[in-house]
């Protein structure tokens, strides 16, 4: 069984450190304790694991996080792994610093990566881990909210936010999607 796990972001050191790119703090830190890394592909770099019977391909996009579609329809594609073993780590101004919730669709809420997703699939269902970075922002400075880093506070406790999604991830990998979200919805 093959999975995609994609986590959004945009590529380069101005960004590295940025609430938008939650989605590429994760996958950098689900590799680790394998001690793989990241290699350059078409839209992305990617990290293929195997995990048990589970072919796991991991996919940071190139494209920018508001292009991001064209690079999961391109792996989806060329890999043929169904949409309901797709995941896609996203950052949710909607959810308080360090929420996390596992979907299996929904609006975009105003994320320009996700709105690109759903526009290239052609539909809303796909599952995606919303990790919640707050709105602590004033009216029209979103963009730069997004693009900067966290604060002080919340780098505390960013590596245990990030343990628990890529728990998630195994979760969605070994146990599917549906007992992930009993699982974890309700205590995170």
């Amino acid at each position: 069984m093959k999975y995609l796990i994609v986590g959004l972001g945009n590529e380069g050191q101005k960004y590295e450190n940025s609430r938008h790119n939650i989605g590429f703090m994760i996958l950098d830190a689900f590799v680790k304790p394998y001690n793989i890394v990241f290699i350059h592909g078409n839209y992305g770099n990617i990290a293929p694991l195997r995990l048990k019977n589970k072919h796991i391909l991991l996919l940071k996009p190139s494209t920018c996080v508001n292009l991001s579609g064209n690079a999961v329809c391109y792996w989806i594609k060329k890999e043929n792994i169904q949409l309901k073993n797709v995941l896609i780590l996203v950052d949710d101004l909607a959810l308080p610093f360090g929420f996390l919730r596992l979907k299996p669709k929904g609006n975009d809420g105003g994320h320009n990566g996700l709105k690109h997703i759903q526009y290239s699939l052609g539909t809303n269902f796909y599952y995606r881990l919303r990790f919640g970075i707050g709105n602590n922002f004033l009216f029209g400075y979103q963009v730069n909210y997004v693009l900067n880093a966290f604060t002080k506070e919340e780098k505390k406790h960013l590596p245990e936010k990030i343990k628990q999604s890529t728990e998630i991830i195994h979760s969605f990998c070994s146990l599917g999607a549906e007992i992930t979200m009993n699982l974890f919805n309700k205590k995170i």
